[in-house]
């Protein structure tokens, strides 16, 4: 059937995007989606990781593509939204501009960075010690309490940095888990990974993430998901949807319900 909604896209104005969001509604709604959430990742007040986010001059522009995308296809339901870092010295420029002033849709909250020894590091590579781990999880921990996120996106990619599974990355997992559980934020299931250059371990081949391992623990603590394509592309907007349901019905992962997002629309 495809994907009904899909939640996490990108446009060029995040610098490793192409398209623009009426270019990923088109995409959607010939694919029979029903709703499409625009999603890049957020401008920051202090220009912060200007490499692989707008700028906040690029804001007004990124909302008027939107609004075109809605216009373009009425029939969509086209939300507008951002993904951000959790930096808590944000969070009231997340609450009170995003979401406040510009009335933006929802959230996404993810975990690209990490502050390991002090400095902000890459999480894609630097999550190889137990510390690190540990710092991960209790950041996006602090993200899903905050309550300003509608569903953390790939809380699995502690697969890019770590070949094989261990007590320390299953530790994390929990971690993770139990706090989407206490807090009722949803999980994210992430096709992008899966369209990445895979990662050659001792056990094969296999997509940076979704990482089965980490499915499987989600999957037994009764963990709610959100299967997103996280398109950077429109071709890809509604990507990967058969794979991400695998590993959903594998183990009895349950969908959460998002139709909140779309109540003023």
């Amino acid at each position: 059937m495809g994907y009904q909604a899909v939640y996490h896209t990108h446009t060029h104005r995040c610098k490793h995007a192409s398209g623009d969001a009426p270019d990923y509604a088109r995409v959607a709604a010939a694919g029979g989606c029903r709703v499409l959430g625009i999603s890049d990742h957020t401008p920051l007040p202090d220009g912060r990781w200007p490499g692989v986010r707008m700028t906040m001059d690029g804001f007004p522009g990124y909302l008027a593509a939107i609004a075109q995308a809605r216009a373009e296809q009425p029939a969509l339901t086209v939300l507008a939204a951002v993904e951000c870092e959790w930096v808590p010295e944000f969070a009231s420029f997340y609450r009170d501009e995003l979401l406040g002033r510009n009335g933006l849709d929802y959230l996404i909250g993810a975990g690209h960075y990490t502050v390991i020894d002090g400095v902000w590091r890459g999480s894609f590579e630097h999550l190889v010690t137990p510390a690190a781990l540990r710092t991960y999880a209790t950041m996006m921990e602090e993200a899903m309490v905050s309550g300003l996120f509608a569903f953390i996106a790939h809380p699995d990619l502690i697969g890019c940095c770590n070949e094989v599974w261990t007590a320390d990355t299953a530790a994390c997992a929990r971690d993770l888990c139990a706090a989407s559980l206490a807090t009722g934020v949803p999980l994210e299931l992430n096709g992008y990974g899966i369209r990445k250059e895979w990662i050659d371990t001792p056990d094969g081949r296999r997509p940076q993430y979704p990482w089965i391992p980490f499915w499987e623990i989600a999957g037994a603590m009764g963990v709610q998901v959100v299967l997103n394509s996280d398109a950077h592309r429109p071709e890809d907007t509604l990507a990967g949807y058969d794979d991400l349901v695998a590993i959903r019905d594998r183990f009895a992962l349950v969908e959460a319900d998002l139709s909140r997002l779309t109540a003023q629309h």
